[in-house]
Protein backbone atom coordinates (compact mmCIF):
# COMPACT_ATOMS: atom_id res chain seq x y z
CA UNK A 1 0.00 0.00 0.00
CA UNK A 2 3.37 2.50 0.31
CA UNK A 3 6.72 2.58 -0.22
CA UNK A 4 9.24 4.66 1.81
CA UNK A 5 10.34 7.55 -0.44
CA UNK A 6 13.83 6.88 0.95
CA UNK A 7 14.30 3.27 -0.63
CA UNK A 8 13.49 4.57 -4.46
CA UNK A 9 15.88 4.50 -6.90
CA UNK A 10 16.82 7.71 -8.50
CA UNK A 11 15.99 6.92 -11.63
CA UNK A 12 12.57 4.60 -13.06
CA UNK A 13 12.85 3.61 -17.13
CA UNK A 14 9.17 3.35 -18.36
CA UNK A 15 7.45 0.70 -16.89
CA UNK A 16 3.56 -0.37 -16.69
CA UNK A 17 1.66 0.07 -13.43
CA UNK A 18 -0.99 -2.62 -12.42
CA UNK A 19 -1.96 -0.90 -9.45
CA UNK A 20 -3.82 2.52 -8.26
CA UNK A 21 -0.82 5.02 -7.61
CA UNK A 22 -0.78 8.82 -5.34
CA UNK A 23 2.34 10.89 -4.48
CA UNK A 24 2.09 13.85 -2.60
CA UNK A 25 5.72 15.28 -2.73
CA UNK A 26 7.99 18.43 -1.12
CA UNK A 27 11.45 19.82 -1.77
CA UNK A 28 11.13 17.99 -5.07
CA UNK A 29 14.97 20.05 -5.91
CA UNK A 30 15.85 18.50 -9.00
CA UNK A 31 12.97 16.12 -9.39
CA UNK A 32 11.80 15.86 -13.14
CA UNK A 33 8.18 14.92 -14.04
CA UNK A 34 6.96 14.96 -17.50
CA UNK A 35 3.73 16.45 -18.05
CA UNK A 36 2.06 17.66 -21.39
CA UNK A 37 5.52 16.64 -23.04
CA UNK A 38 7.14 19.54 -20.99
CA UNK A 39 9.80 18.83 -18.96
CA UNK A 40 8.85 20.54 -15.26
CA UNK A 41 11.51 21.50 -12.90
CA UNK A 42 11.71 23.39 -9.74
CA UNK A 43 8.51 21.81 -8.44
CA UNK A 44 8.34 22.30 -4.64
CA UNK A 45 5.54 20.40 -3.44
CA UNK A 46 3.13 18.13 -6.04
CA UNK A 47 0.73 15.83 -6.42
CA UNK A 48 0.54 13.09 -8.55
CA UNK A 49 -2.53 10.45 -9.38
CA UNK A 50 -2.00 7.32 -11.62
CA UNK A 51 -4.41 4.20 -13.08
CA UNK A 52 -3.23 0.79 -13.21
CA UNK A 53 -1.53 0.29 -16.78
CA UNK A 54 -0.14 3.56 -17.73
CA UNK A 55 3.27 4.06 -18.44
CA UNK A 56 5.45 5.47 -15.71
CA UNK A 57 8.88 6.95 -15.16
CA UNK A 58 10.80 9.96 -13.23
CA UNK A 59 13.99 11.06 -12.01
CA UNK A 60 13.83 12.07 -8.11
CA UNK A 61 16.39 14.27 -6.16
CA UNK A 62 17.50 12.91 -2.75
CA UNK A 63 16.36 15.89 -1.10
CA UNK A 64 12.40 15.09 -2.10
CA UNK A 65 10.12 13.58 0.46
CA UNK A 66 6.50 13.10 1.07
CA UNK A 67 3.86 10.25 0.72
CA UNK A 68 3.36 8.00 -1.95
CA UNK A 69 0.51 5.48 -1.49
CA UNK A 70 -0.17 2.49 -3.98
CA UNK A 71 -3.13 0.13 -3.89
CA UNK A 72 -5.76 -2.24 -5.88
CA UNK A 73 -9.57 -1.68 -6.23
CA UNK A 74 -9.85 -4.40 -4.52
CA UNK A 75 -8.64 -2.94 -1.10
CA UNK A 76 -12.05 -0.94 -1.88
CA UNK A 77 -14.56 -3.97 -2.15
CA UNK A 78 -16.80 -2.51 0.34
CA UNK A 79 -17.08 0.72 -2.07
CA UNK A 80 -20.15 0.55 -4.16
CA UNK A 81 -19.89 3.50 -6.59
CA UNK A 82 -18.39 3.24 -10.18
CA UNK A 83 -14.80 4.21 -9.02
CA UNK A 84 -13.32 6.07 -12.07
CA UNK A 85 -16.30 7.70 -11.88
CA UNK A 86 -16.21 8.72 -8.82
CA UNK A 87 -12.98 9.69 -8.43
CA UNK A 88 -11.83 10.93 -12.08
CA UNK A 89 -8.59 12.09 -11.38
CA UNK A 90 -7.96 8.09 -11.56
CA UNK A 91 -7.68 8.68 -15.70
CA UNK A 92 -7.75 5.42 -17.53
CA UNK A 93 -5.78 7.22 -20.20
CA UNK A 94 -3.22 9.87 -18.41
CA UNK A 95 -1.24 11.04 -15.51
CA UNK A 96 -2.97 14.09 -13.46
CA UNK A 97 -0.47 16.15 -12.35
CA UNK A 98 -1.02 18.92 -9.88
CA UNK A 99 1.94 21.88 -8.48
CA UNK A 100 1.01 22.84 -5.31
CA UNK A 101 2.39 25.75 -2.61
CA UNK A 102 3.84 24.08 0.64
CA UNK A 103 0.58 25.13 2.81
CA UNK A 104 -1.20 23.19 0.27
CA UNK A 105 1.59 19.92 1.17
CA UNK A 106 0.73 20.81 5.09
CA UNK A 107 -2.48 20.76 4.79
CA UNK A 108 -2.99 17.72 2.88
CA UNK A 109 0.36 15.56 5.22
CA UNK A 110 -2.03 14.69 7.89
CA UNK A 111 -4.39 12.73 6.06
CA UNK A 112 -1.78 11.12 4.14
CA UNK A 113 -0.13 10.05 7.36
CA UNK A 114 -3.85 9.00 8.78
CA UNK A 115 -3.32 6.43 6.04
CA UNK A 116 -0.25 5.00 6.74
CA UNK A 117 -0.32 5.29 10.77
CA UNK A 118 -3.95 3.11 10.16
CA UNK A 119 -1.99 0.65 8.03
CA UNK A 120 0.91 -0.26 10.75
CA UNK A 121 -0.72 0.20 13.55
CA UNK A 122 -3.46 -2.69 13.15
CA UNK A 123 -3.64 -6.45 13.03
CA UNK A 124 -5.97 -7.11 10.77
CA UNK A 125 -4.44 -8.54 7.79
CA UNK A 126 -7.09 -6.65 5.42
CA UNK A 127 -6.10 -3.40 6.86
CA UNK A 128 -9.92 -2.24 7.07
CA UNK A 129 -9.48 1.07 9.33
CA UNK A 130 -6.55 1.96 6.72
CA UNK A 131 -9.33 1.50 3.61
CA UNK A 132 -11.75 3.79 5.19
CA UNK A 133 -8.94 6.29 5.80
CA UNK A 134 -7.89 6.19 2.61
CA UNK A 135 -11.59 6.72 0.96
CA UNK A 136 -11.60 9.87 3.50
CA UNK A 137 -8.53 11.10 1.86
CA UNK A 138 -9.57 10.41 -1.70
CA UNK A 139 -12.83 12.38 -1.36
CA UNK A 140 -11.11 15.35 0.24
CA UNK A 141 -8.40 15.04 -2.99
CA UNK A 142 -11.40 15.09 -4.99
CA UNK A 143 -12.91 18.62 -3.78
CA UNK A 144 -9.26 20.18 -4.84
CA UNK A 145 -8.97 18.51 -7.97
CA UNK A 146 -12.97 19.36 -8.92
CA UNK A 147 -12.49 22.78 -8.24
CA UNK A 148 -9.00 22.66 -10.32
CA UNK A 149 -10.57 21.63 -13.35
CA UNK A 150 -13.66 23.21 -13.63
CA UNK A 151 -11.29 26.69 -13.68
CA UNK A 152 -8.84 25.12 -16.33
CA UNK A 153 -11.72 23.88 -18.55
CA UNK A 154 -13.34 27.26 -18.69
CA UNK A 155 -10.95 28.68 -20.69
CA UNK A 156 -10.21 26.02 -23.09
CA UNK A 157 -10.90 26.16 -27.22
CA UNK A 158 -12.02 22.39 -28.56
CA UNK A 159 -9.29 22.72 -30.54
CA UNK A 160 -7.04 23.01 -27.24
CA UNK A 161 -8.92 20.05 -25.31
CA UNK A 162 -8.41 17.87 -28.35
CA UNK A 163 -4.57 19.42 -27.81
CA UNK A 164 -4.63 17.62 -24.03
CA UNK A 165 -6.36 14.60 -25.01
CA UNK A 166 -3.78 13.75 -28.00
CA UNK A 167 -0.67 14.97 -25.43
CA UNK A 168 -1.82 12.92 -22.98
CA UNK A 169 -2.09 9.89 -25.02
CA UNK A 170 1.11 10.39 -25.96
CA UNK A 171 2.76 10.84 -22.95
CA UNK A 172 1.38 7.62 -22.32
CA UNK A 173 2.02 5.45 -25.94
CA UNK A 174 4.69 6.77 -27.01
CA UNK A 175 6.60 3.52 -26.83
CA UNK A 176 4.18 1.78 -28.62
CA UNK A 177 2.47 4.30 -31.25
CA UNK A 178 4.43 6.60 -33.56
CA UNK A 179 2.23 7.45 -36.28
CA UNK A 180 -0.62 9.87 -36.51
CA UNK A 181 -3.41 7.47 -38.01
CA UNK A 182 -3.00 5.90 -34.24
CA UNK A 183 -3.76 8.86 -32.19
CA UNK A 184 -6.51 9.79 -34.67
CA UNK A 185 -8.16 6.42 -33.92
CA UNK A 186 -7.87 6.58 -30.31
CA UNK A 187 -9.39 10.07 -30.24
CA UNK A 188 -12.15 9.04 -32.84
CA UNK A 189 -11.14 12.06 -35.50
CA UNK A 190 -9.55 11.74 -38.91
CA UNK A 191 -5.80 12.08 -39.16
CA UNK A 192 -6.63 15.47 -41.06
CA UNK A 193 -8.36 16.80 -38.39
CA UNK A 194 -6.03 15.74 -35.70
CA UNK A 195 -3.36 17.48 -37.76
CA UNK A 196 -5.19 20.84 -38.16
CA UNK A 197 -6.75 21.38 -34.50
CA UNK A 198 -3.02 20.41 -33.23
CA UNK A 199 -1.58 22.95 -35.30
CA UNK A 200 -4.12 25.52 -34.72
CA UNK A 201 -3.72 25.16 -30.88
CA UNK A 202 -0.09 24.95 -30.26
CA UNK A 203 1.35 26.01 -33.83
CA UNK A 204 3.66 23.07 -33.83
CA UNK A 205 2.84 19.51 -36.17
CA UNK A 206 1.57 16.35 -33.88
CA UNK A 207 4.35 14.54 -35.35
CA UNK A 208 6.74 16.67 -33.49
CA UNK A 209 4.82 16.17 -29.80
CA UNK A 210 5.66 12.03 -30.76
CA UNK A 211 9.27 13.04 -31.32
CA UNK A 212 10.08 15.24 -28.64
CA UNK A 213 8.11 12.85 -26.20
CA UNK A 214 10.66 9.77 -27.22
CA UNK A 215 13.86 12.28 -27.13
CA UNK A 216 12.88 13.55 -23.97
CA UNK A 217 13.27 9.82 -22.49
CA UNK A 218 16.09 8.95 -24.56
CA UNK A 219 18.01 11.63 -22.99
CA UNK A 220 17.04 10.78 -19.53
CA UNK A 221 17.58 7.39 -20.11
CA UNK A 222 21.54 8.18 -21.61
CA UNK A 223 21.74 10.92 -18.64
CA UNK A 224 20.29 8.86 -15.59
CA UNK A 225 21.21 4.83 -15.81
CA UNK A 226 23.94 2.98 -17.49
CA UNK A 227 22.21 1.27 -19.81
CA UNK A 228 24.13 0.31 -22.78
CA UNK A 229 22.97 2.34 -25.64
CA UNK A 230 21.61 -0.74 -27.55
CA UNK A 231 19.13 -1.80 -24.55
CA UNK A 232 18.10 1.73 -24.47
CA UNK A 233 17.51 1.27 -28.34
CA UNK A 234 15.20 -1.79 -27.52
CA UNK A 235 13.60 -0.08 -24.19
CA UNK A 236 11.89 2.44 -26.59
CA UNK A 237 10.94 0.01 -29.16
CA UNK A 238 13.48 0.82 -32.02
CA UNK A 239 14.22 -2.14 -34.82
CA UNK A 240 17.51 -1.67 -33.98
CA UNK A 241 20.47 0.55 -31.97
CA UNK A 242 21.55 2.01 -35.54
CA UNK A 243 17.78 3.17 -36.13
CA UNK A 244 17.48 4.51 -32.72
CA UNK A 245 21.30 6.80 -33.20
CA UNK A 246 19.83 8.06 -36.55
CA UNK A 247 16.38 9.19 -34.94
CA UNK A 248 18.43 10.73 -32.00
CA UNK A 249 21.03 12.76 -33.76
CA UNK A 250 18.43 13.85 -36.84
CA UNK A 251 16.45 15.82 -33.23
CA UNK A 252 19.93 16.24 -30.99
CA UNK A 253 22.39 16.90 -33.44
CA UNK A 254 24.95 14.57 -31.25
CA UNK A 255 24.90 10.90 -31.24
CA UNK A 256 23.14 8.74 -27.90
CA UNK A 257 27.13 8.47 -26.88
CA UNK A 258 28.05 11.74 -27.29
CA UNK A 259 25.08 12.75 -25.30
CA UNK A 260 26.26 10.68 -22.50
CA UNK A 261 29.78 11.84 -22.84
CA UNK A 262 28.40 15.63 -22.50
CA UNK A 263 26.35 15.05 -19.45
CA UNK A 264 28.57 12.56 -17.44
Amino acid sequence: MKENEGSMSNYKPPFRKDFYFIALVSNAGKTKITYDNTNVTKLNSFLVFQSPGLLYSFYRDNSANGYLIYFKKECLSFFKPNFEKEFPFFNILHTNFFKLNEAKFQEFAPHFEEVFSAYENTNDNQHKIASVKLLALLYQLKEFTNAFKQWEEGFSTPQQILLQKFIQLVNNFYIEKRTIEEYAALLNVTPNHLSQSIKSASDKNALSYINERLITEAKSLIQFTDFDIAEIAYQLNFSDPANFGKFFKKHTDKTPLEFRKTKK
